[in-house]
C-alpha cells in the first residue's frame, strides 16, 4: 500500500488537459521572480470541462513583498489570505488564490485558524507548474496536511465507528458549515461520490495520521480505547472555527471588492450557478461593490442561498 505522500505526489502528477497547463505557465509568468508553484483544482479538474467555466487555481510564492508592486497587497495577504484576483487566457477565465510557501504549509495542519485551505486540498489537485523538481516535493509535504486534518476533525464528532466514506462526507459537511457557502447541502456527497475509491484509498493512509488514535478494519474507522481527551480538544475549537470562517468569508468578499476585477458578477454568477438564483447585478452595484455585497448578504442569507 503507498504511504499517504506516495498517494499525493502521484495524484499531483496526473497530466491535466494542454490549456490548463498553458493558463499555469501565464499565471506563474507574471510572477516571474517569485513564483514557486500553481494548483489546479475544484469543479473544473473534476469536471473535465473548461469552456464557459470558471478555473481554480492557487499560485504559491516565495514572499508576499517579491510579489507585489504595492506594498498593501502584500500586507492583505498576509493578514487575510489569501488574496484572489481574475486570469485570462485565451478564451479561459480563472480566479487565482495567493498563498506564500510558508502560510500554504500552514494552512494545511491542524493548527490553521481557519479550514478553507486544507478543506480544499484534501479533494484532489494537480501540480500544474513548478519552480523545480524541490517544490514538487515541498507541495507534496504540504498538501499531506490537508486530509488528515478534515478527518482528525470528523473523527472528534463520529460515534465509536464509521464507514470510511461517511467520515468524509461528515468531514465536508463539517468544513462548508465553517464557511458561507452557496452550494447545496447535497455538495458534500456529490464530491465524493465523484472518485469514491480514491477517498477510500486516501482516507486509509491519512487515517494513519491523525491524532486521534483509529483502527480500520474492512472499510470502517473504528475509535481505539479511550480517544476522549484527545477528541474532546478537537470538538471544542469548532465552534469558534466556525464563526471565524463566517466572518473571514465576509472579510475576503470585502478585500476582494479592491483585489478583484468585477469581483460582484463573478459572486452572482457563482450564487446562481450553485443555489438556483437569478441575482442581476445592476450598475451601482458595480461601481459600489463592497457596499453591493454587505446589501446583498442579508438577503441571501434569508433565502438560504448561502450558508
Amino acid at each position: 500500500m503507498l504511504s499517504l505522500q506516495q498517494l499525493v505526489a502521484k495524484e499531483l502528477a496526473v497530466p491535466v488537459h494542454n490549456d490548463v497547463t498553458g493558463f499555469a505557465a501565464h499565471i506563474a509568468a507574471q510572477y516571474a521572480d517569485t513564483a514557486s508553484a500553481v494548483l489546479f483544482y475544484g469543479s473544473c479538474l473534476r469536471s473535465e470541462t473548461l469552456d464557459g467555466q470558471m478555473l481554480d487555481f492557487y499560485l504559491i510564492v516565495s514572499s508576499y513583498e517579491a510579489a507585489y508592486a504595492k506594498p498593501w497587497l502584500a500586507r492583505w495577504n498576509r493578514r487575510l489570505p489569501p488574496n484572489v484576483f481574475p486570469f485570462q487566457y485565451k478564451d479561459l477565465m480563472a480566479k487565482v488564490a495567493v498563498l506564500s510557501e510558508d502560510d500554504f504549509h500552514k494552512l494545511n495542519r491542524p493548527g490553521a485558524s481557519a479550514v478553507s485551505v486544507w478543506a480544499r486540498f484534501s479533494q484532489p489537485s494537480r501540480l500544474v507548474w513548478r519552480r523545480d523538481d524541490d517544490m514538487a516535493r515541498k507541495m507534496t509535504l504540504s498538501i499531506s496536511g490537508a486530509a488528515p486534518t478534515l478527518l482528525n476533525a470528523a473523527l472528534s464528532h463520529m460515534d465509536r465507528e464509521v464507514d470510511i466514506i461517511d467520515l468524509w462526507q461528515s468531514g465536508f459537511a463539517m468544513t462548508y458549515g465553517a464557511e458561507l457557502r452557496a452550494e447545496r447541502k447535497s455538495r458534500p456527497a456529490s464530491v465524493i461520490d465523484h472518485d469514491r475509491d480514491r477517498y477510500e484509498i486516501v482516507g486509509q493512509a491519512a487515517l494513519h495520521h491523525t491524532m486521534i488514535p483509529n483502527e480500520i478494519r474492512g472499510g470502517r474507522v473504528y475509535l481505539v480505547a479511550d480517544p476522549e481527551k484527545r477528541a474532546q480538544k478537537e470538538r471544542a475549537r469548532w465552534p469558534a472555527l466556525r464563526r471565524r470562517g463566517k466572518m473571514l468569508t465576509i472579510a475576503r468578499l470585502a478585500k476582494a471588492a479592491f483585489t478583484y476585477t468585477n469581483g460582484i458578477d463573478y459572486l452572482a454568477w457563482k450564487i446562481n450557478r450553485h443555489a438556483g438564483t437569478q441575482i442581476e447585478i445592476k450598475a451601482w452595484h458595480r461601481k459600489w461593490p463592497l457596499i453591493a455585497a454587505l446589501c446583498l448578504l442579508p438577503k441571501l442569507l434569508a433565502k438560504g442561498a448561502v450558508r
